[in-house]
């Protein structure tokens, strides 16, 4: 494995013999592009990636059907390679692991693999350039993404250049360790790194990026999220949509990055300094800090598609592809097409063992190295499909992350359904480990919001924890992630002010996003004036989060919602980085009383252990001694209407069964257009029952301050306005 010197350079490679304890095979002298000597050896097929020996690095990487690798080694901001090393099988390669290592280099290193295939079977049907250099899918780091929106351009075409970077060096974690929060505690925060603070009105030093968020911690403590989860922030192209907006004629970006290149290496453009590996640090400053703070980190992961959807047969290939397409991917048997579960244009091979490895390998990286408390897996369902794209009984794959003891600590959360109408909610399989984003939640919220006649039964099993979905995956209610929205769709506030959805500037002719987004917009499409709408639509966001924050299971809040932020009717922003997308901060000012609101109402929760059950609650005496956990009723006392036109429902947790002293909670939901009068039940012996929410009240009387709470006026009933929620509470 000799390399012919350049003219000028030192004599011809020579071959030496390092002093080793065990001699194994003899070492090879190389030399670079400039004249350096480098030292190189057979290597070791184990870890992935890259890793440093005691002289230098080692490189591994998995190709089955490759009939030969070359290792690229570069420099920084240079095209033409430093070095090139064509492997031989004979000596670098163990089973379908091919490997090398070289004395001389260190952490900082560049580098990619070419691979060559003699096309058999399958994977004849792969298209791609033996010539690109490919990133190694264990790689911690990538070059060519430092600055958001400006990609380095490879030579001689508009492709992207990455080149992996061997990342090395401690981190000084200053003795912080993950706050470990109970599920049932937790109040998850769900936001975009970069649109968190890009906005200028948010007042960052370091708009846009990892420290800046740290800049909000104070924020977030005020709020009292204990829990934030980041949309994905692995590398993916934030240039790969080719489309203008046509309003504006601005290039769309993709914004979101559900659409990775490698998934444990962070995205370098959210960092200040994205250079040399230097966002990887700076990641793992920012998860220290909030750490500090008692906060929680997630991560959205996405492991069920890669950015190497279907391209032009002149477009590299990232990095599966040229290694394995067979392999790392879903493919129709007949044609080698992808098979597209995902939406996204293909499918990751998610059961099979190498691919299965890389997605638990991934996992214990972001939670050993980088502190990471708990994943949202996107469209997690795909995880359960095998090879063939059949729904597994029992996949390897989730069974493998549900009992891997380094993830035993984490927060596994699926989104229990994928693109291709598989829907697993509340039948994912759990193995007491997997919690579930609790889709009927959102809509069946959403619908008695709206008034929709019906939905009291099921309004009653969303709000004491869904366990007609969720009981068989355990005794506790927190397996249920609640939430009325999220990323995807509109904002609390669009919600209230759109009938339907206004997706022109994404640039597909208002054709993507759902057309099903149970909303409503209170008389008027959009922004108005109108006094009497903008009313009722305070009222009705007030409405949502009040059901949200005072049911059974684990809450999760769209960023920005309580600060009734707008995406101007676009429910699918994956594309706009701008302010359709970004926090704008300057809400706070305008809407102090939602945000008083909400920071008010999540710490109503977590003062209250009857609102945060361990045990699915029932509706019938535990005991001789014991009320029911829960008790229904409608306007009269134990006659709730289940009917068909049912509008109206309220709610009596009883609070000596909670974990710890507490007082009973009242909650009477009103979605009629007219008042009604409820009856109220007696509070426990010897206490009384006082207001804590109206939200038919503006701010500050639609919530109390605890202890300042005024007394319920009529002992035995209460006025509930048209639209609204009621919560009382016995002192």
């Amino acid at each position: 494995m000799t390399k012919t010197p350049r003219p000028g350079s030192p004599p011809p490679a020579r071959t030496s013999v390092l002093a080793d304890p065990v001699p194994r095979r003899p070492y090879v002298a190389v030399y670079d592009r400039h004249g350096r000597e480098l030292l190189v050896g057979p290597g070791h097929p184990l870890p992935f990636g890259d890793f440093e020996t005691h002289a230098g690095l080692n490189f591994a990487v998995f190709s089955q059907h490759a009939t030969a690798l070359t290792l690229v080694i570069f420099e920084p901001r240079v095209d033409p390679p430093l070095l090139e090393l064509r492997l031989d099988p004979a000596v670098n390669r163990t089973g379908n692991m091919w490997h090398v290592s070289i004395d001389g280099l260190e952490a900082g290193t560049r580098y990619g693999w070419r691979a060559e295939r003699e096309p058999v079977g399958i994977d004849a049907f792969n298209h791609f350039n033996p010539r690109d250099v490919l990133v190694d899918p264990y790689t911690t780091a990538l070059s060519g993404s430092s600055t958001w929106g400006v990609v380095q351009p490879r030579a001689g075409g508009p492709y992207p250049r990455r080149r992996s970077i061997s990342v090395g060096g401690l981190f000084d974690w200053d003795g912080t360790r993950p706050p470990r929060i109970p599920l049932a505690d937790k109040i998850i925060y769900e936001l975009h790194v970069r649109g968190f603070t890009r906005h200028p009105s948010s007042g960052a030093v370091q708009p846009g990026t990892y420290l800046g968020l740290i800049e909000k911690i104070p924020y977030l403590q005020e709020l009292g999220v204990t829990t934030v989860e980041l949309l994905p922030v692995y590398e993916f192209d934030e240039l790969e949509i080719d489309r203008r907006n046509p309003i504006t004629g601005e290039r769309l970006l993709q914004y979101w990055g559900y659409s990775p290149i490698c998934f444990l290496a962070p995205k370098a453009s959210y960092a200040v300094n994205g250079r040399n590996g230097a966002q990887v640090a700076e990641l793992k400053t920012m998860v220290r800090e909030f750490h500090r703070a008692g906060i929680e980190v997630f991560l959205d992961v996405v492991f069920n598609h890669t950015a190497e959807a279907p391209l032009p047969p002149e477009a590299p290939s990232w990095s599966f592809r040229g290694f394995d397409k067979s392999v790392y991917y879903i493919l129709d048997p007949e044609t080698g097409a992808y098979r597209d579960y995902s939406g996204c244009g293909n499918t990751l091979n998610c059961n099979h063992p190498v691919v299965r490895g890389l997605i638990i390998d991934a996992l214990r990286y972001w939670v050993a190295e980088v502190h990471v408390d708990g994943f949202r897996f996107d469209l997690a369902s795909i995880l359960g499909r095998g090879p063939d794209g059949a729904v597994l009984p029992r996949a390897p794959v989730l069974e493998r992350i549900a009992g891997d003891p380094v993830l035993a600590d984490a927060t596994l959360i699926a989104e229990a359904w994928d693109a291709a109408g598989l829907y697993q909610v509340g039948t994912f399989p759990a193995w007491g480990r997997w919690v579930e984003w609790n889709g009927p939640f959102r809509d069946d919220v959403r619908h008695f919001v709206r008034g929709d006649p019906g939905y009291t039964r099921a309004l009653a099993a969303r709000l004491t924890g869904s366990a007609d979905l969720f009981e068989h995956s355990g005794p506790t209610p927190a397996c249920s992630i609640n939430f009325v929205t999220c990323h995807d769709g509109f904002t609390l506030a669009d919600l209230v002010s759109y009938d339907r959805k206004h997706n022109l500037a994404n640039g597909e002719k208002n054709t993507d996003g759902t057309d099903d987004n149970i909303s409503w917009n209170c008389g008027v499409e959009g922004p108005t004036d109108d006094l009497a709408v903008t009313t009722l639509r305070a009222r009705q966001m007030r409405n949502c989060l009040t059901l949200l924050l005072l049911s059974q299971g684990t809450p999760m809040l769209l960023a920005g919602d309580e600060l009734a932020r707008t995406q101007r009717g676009n429910n699918n922003a994956y594309c706009q980085d701008n302010e359709i997308s970004w926090v704008d901060w300057s809400s706070l000012d305008r809407f102090p009383g939602l945000f008083r609101f909400v920071k008010t109402l999540i710490a109503f929760r977590r003062a209250h252990p009857v609102l945060r059950h361990r045990n699915f609650l029932s509706d019938q005496p535990r005991g001789p001694f014991h009320r029911p956990d829960v008790m229904w009723h409608g306007v009269r006392l134990n006659e709730p209407d289940w009917g068909p036109e049912s509008r109206s429902l309220a709610m009596h947790l009883a609070g000596e069964h909670a974990p710890g002293p507490d007082g009973d909670i009242y909650l009477a939901a009103n979605a009629w257009r007219g008042d009604l009068v409820f009856a109220v039940p007696p509070p426990q012996p010897g206490s009384r029952w006082v207001v804590v929410v109206d939200t038919s009240q503006p701010s500050p009387r639609d919530i109390a301050e605890p202890g300042h709470e005024p007394a319920l006026l009529a002992v035995d009933r209460i006025t509930v306005s048209a639209r609204s929620c009621v919560v009382l509470r016995s002192v």
